[in-house]
């Protein structure tokens, strides 16, 4: 009688633990946009906060929504950085960036992804590479800068819309900064014990993108980055075959960047100097 109530207990339990387990699956296929876009409508602050002059940019989409970025402008230089923000926040969190690709000589443009900051809409993976593409766009035509002058950068999930953008494009440059191979690459990082390779419908797959891409290209990345592992950089270098260099900064995910500003310049400052600089 005891062990017939022992073995009761043992099957409630992996019954239990397995409805749970298979529960914990749907919630995160039906609610992954939720552990990938993390956006903010508040605007914390604003270039002449650092001493920069910047137009308010509003443009369109392919599909009618509007977006909002700022442009920054360098009268000392022709080319311009199209910068793509990571997953959280907006573009006024990014303002250490925007000094720093000042400082380097370059106009930068900085745009808000769909629900982020003041651009309209809802994010997906879908929506930020039509955004991207919009971006290109207003450079180009409105702007009037031809594709030699134009660097794509992004940092972390912007690194894969960068990627993508410079795979339709042929862009000056293309940077990526501490950046996945794909989403359920970094996601099976996280969450070990599910099949998130198998759940994945946000994909962000880098690695594929930057096999049509034919520019120089940087990579930078952290061994200490405590979000997205080192090996995720060295692999997207090694994919790629045409002239690149590679960046090894230290600091963690969203830090790593201003901790190591001294070498982060002087890496940047060193490959826009070898491939894209005139």
């Amino acid at each position: 009688m005891r062990k017939s109530r022992i073995l009761h207990t043992i099957i409630t339990a992996l019954i239990t633990g397995a409805a749970l387990y298979a529960g914990i699956l749907i919630l995160l296929y039906i609610f992954q946009s939720r552990l990938v876009f993390f956006p903010s409508r508040d605007l914390i602050a604003n270039p002449n906060q650092i001493g920069l002059e910047y137009e308010e940019v509003d443009f369109k989409t392919s599909d009618h929504l509007g977006l909002s970025g700022w442009f920054v402008p360098n009268e000392e230089s022709e080319y311009v950085i199209l910068f793509c923000h990571g997953n959280a926040g907006n573009i006024s969190h990014r303002l250490d960036t925007i000094r720093m690709y000042y400082q380097l000589g370059l106009s930068i443009f900085i745009f808000d992804y769909r629900g982020y900051g003041k651009s309209e809409g809802s994010p997906s993976e879908k929506g930020t590479y039509v955004d991207a593409r919009a971006a290109w766009e207003y450079l180009s035509n409105e702007k009037g800068y031809p594709p030699g002058k134009i660097i794509i950068g992004g940092r972390s999930l912007g690194g894969a819309i960068a990627a993508w953008l410079a795979s339709k494009q042929s862009p000056a440059a293309l940077i990526l900064e501490s950046t996945f191979t794909s989403i359920p690459d970094a996601g099976a990082v996280h969450y070990p014990i599910f099949p998130i390779k198998l759940l994945a419908r946000i994909k962000y797959n880098t690695l594929e993108y930057i096999k049509d891409v034919n520019r120089p290209l940087l990579v930078i990345h952290s061994k200490t980055d405590d979000l997205i592992p080192f090996r995720h950089g060295k692999k997207l270098y090694s994919a790629y075959h045409g002239e690149k260099q590679f960046l090894e900064i230290h600091g963690d995910h969203n830090e790593g960047f201003i901790e190591s500003e001294s070498m982060y310049m002087e890496g940047l400052r060193n490959f826009l100097k070898k491939f894209v600089l005139e």
